[in-house]
This record gives C-alpha cells, sequence and structure tokens, in this order.
C-alpha cells in the first residue's frame, strides 16, 4: 500500500478524501443532476473564490491569529478597485490584480499593525475591523451596486468549455486564478524560510521570537498576504456575478473558517495544510449543493457550519483536553483506591 504522507496525505486529509467520496456516490445515487459535468463544473466554479480565501486564512491560522474581516474586506477592495479602474480609463486584467491586492495588502497591513502594535488579540480586532470596513462601505455608498464596470471585468473567460446532454459545462477564469493563488501558498509555506517561520511562530511566539524570528514582519506577511487573497477573490466574484455588490461577500467567512479548520487547521496556530483546506471547502460546498439539491432548508448547512465551528473551538482552547484528563485522572485515582 503506498504511504499516502509521501504524497502530503495526512489521517485528517485522507479522511476528508473518503468523506467526500461517500458523499459524491450518495448524492450521484439520490439525485439525477450532481454528477453531471455542468453541475460539477458549476460546483468547482463557484468554489473558487472560497478557495481563495481559505488558502490566504490558512496563513493567518498557521502563524497562529484569527481574521474575520477579509470577506467584508474583499468588499472593500472590490469597491475601491473598480473606482480606481475608472479613473484611470478602464484599465485591464494586469492592472485591476495589482489594484486589488494593493487594497487587500492595505487592509490586511491595518489588522497587522492593530494586532501587534497594541498587542490586541486577533480575533478581537478583527470584529472590530469587520464592522468598520461593512459599515463604512455602506455608508458611503449607500449600499449602491456598481454594474457599469470595464468590459475586461465582465466578459466572460472560458477555460474548458464543453457541450454536454445535461447542458454547456464551462470551467471559468476564477478556477484557473485558483490554481495559481493555491500554488503561490503553497510556495510561500512549504518553500520558503518565511513560510517555516510562520508555521514556527503560531506553534510557539516566544521561541520563534528568541531563535530571531521577527514576529512584526510575520504578522504584516499573514495578514498581508490573506489581505491580496481577498482583494484577488473579491475580483473574481465580480467578475463571476458581472457586478460590484457591497454585501455580496458579507457572512462568507465564517463558511470558509470552518472549511479550514475542518480540513484540520489549528485555531492556536502552527498547523494546517493547503490539501486540507481546499478539500475542507469542497467537503462544505457539496454539502451545500447536496442540500439544495435534495431540497433541505439552507439553514441546515448554516447549523453544520455552526457546529464545525464550536467543535473546533472547543478542542483547540484546550478545555476539551482538561476535562478529559481530569476524567481519566479521577478515575484512575478511584482505582487505585
Amino acid at each position: 500500500m503506498p504511504d499516502l504522507r509521501k504524497l502530503g496525505i495526512g489521517s485528517i486529509e485522507a479522511l476528508l478524501i473518503l468523506v467526500i467520496a461517500v458523499m459524491v456516490v450518495g448524492l450521484g445515487l439520490s439525485t439525477s443532476t450532481f454528477l453531471t459535468l455542468s453541475n460539477l463544473f458549476d460546483l468547482l466554479n463557484q468554489s473558487s473564490v472560497n478557495i481563495i480565501f481559505a488558502v490566504g486564512l490558512l496563513v493567518v491560522l498557521i502563524a497562529g491569529g484569527i481574521d474575520i474581516s477579509f470577506a467584508v474586506g474583499a468588499s472593500v477592495a472590490q469597491y475601491l478597485t473598480a473606482l480606481t479602474v475608472m479613473r484611470l480609463g478602464g484599465g485591464n486584467w494586469a492592472l485591476g490584480f495589482i489594484v486589488a491586492a494593493f487594497f487587500g495588502f492595505l487592509l490586511g497591513a491595518i489588522n497587522a499593525t492593530i494586532i501587534y502594535r497594541f498587542r490586541i488579540v486577533s480575533i478581537v480586532v478583527t470584529i472590530a475591523t469587520f464592522n468598520v470596513f461593512f459599515g463604512g462601505l455602506m455608508l458611503l455608498t449607500g449600499g449602491v451596486s456598481i454594474y457599469d464596470l470595464p468590459d475586461w471585468w465582465v466578459d466572460r473567460v472560458s477555460i474548458v468549455h464543453i457541450d454536454t446532454a445535461g447542458g454547456v459545462a464551462n470551467l471559468a477564469l476564477p478556477v484557473a486564478v485558483m490554481v495559481v493563488m493555491v500554488a503561490a501558498t503553497w510556495f510561500l509555506l512549504r518553500r520558503t524560510t518565511t513560510g517555516r517561520q510562520l508555521y514556527a511562530m503560531g506553534d510557539n511566539p516566544e521561541a520563534a521570537r528568541r531563535v530571531g524570528v521577527n514576529i512584526g514582519a510575520m504578522h504584516y506577511v499573514a495578514f498581508g498576504w490573506l489581505g491580496m487573497m481577498a482583494g484577488i477573490a473579491g475580483l473574481m466574484q465580480a467578475h463571476y456575478v458581472q457586478e460590484v455588490v457591497p454585501n455580496a461577500l458579507y457572512g462568507r467567512e465564517l463558511d470558509v473558517l470552518a472549511a479550514v479548520v475542518l480540513g484540520g487547521a489549528r485555531l492556536g496556530g502552527g498547523r494546517g495544510t493547503i490539501l486540507g483546506a481546499i478539500l475542507g471547502i469542497l467537503l462544505t460546498a457539496i454539502t451545500a449543493n447536496g442540500l439544495n439539491l435534495l431540497g433541505i432548508s439552507p439553514y441546515a448547512f448554516k447549523m453544520i457550519i455552526g457546529a464545525i465551528i464550536l467543535v473546533a473551538i472547543t478542542l483547540s482552547s484546550g478545555g476539551f483536553a482538561k476535562l478529559v484528563g481530569s476524567r481519566f485522572a479521577s478515575q484512575g485515582a478511584r482505582a487505585s483506591s
């Protein structure tokens, strides 16, 4: 039997692959549309933005932080990108990527500055900036969407186009961009000294500081990287829906967070893989798609997401381990007496 670890597949990834396979078979047998090529391609198109979010969030989680402001940050970057490229005469894809990544990095750097300089817990800071970013965007825009986008931004770009009996199956541009962003994040985490330092900081910040890791710089790398991924994801989301809607990404952050921790990322930092994050997103996407095809209320999906986050927080906080340890200790004491 091949050693899956050599392929980067750990126990969590193997379990997720098994669960996804079982769900795919089950949904394929219970519905007539799930296993159609058009539905599977649509599933991948719709998941691409969340996967870009996920690999960015993974970097922050590995570094020991939590950010729940990235989705509304993507909305802000969307709006600022649209205003900037139109002010510059329309621009092109190259300018769009540069501007979106810049504004995204800037918002991530704001989080990093507050967290590091004022020594405030990251989840508290990002709850605050979540409200500042979203409230400011809605206040300044009045909730008005931008429909008149440059042609290069809204014209459909098809990577794969197949005519099938069940309809047209298309893989769109966001899928290709997602692949590039995943590859870039993998390279950062696995092939650079910075990636190793991020893991070290997340595992033990004090030990990392003592061996020379620049903790402040790592905060800017982690939150700035997530900001750039959020900006690019926002660019792709607007391309897919062909408009910029201020509240379109509101609420997406919890779905992505649940998927990434489901994929094995530890909320305490120091652990997580690209493959696990992708599998977590695919599992939640398949769950949502399957519930929809089966005619089950979408609120059931929200319950699942909430349960995943609750379990992840419980397991990562140490409270569960202490509870289990004390239970075994008390049982051992009674046995010895």
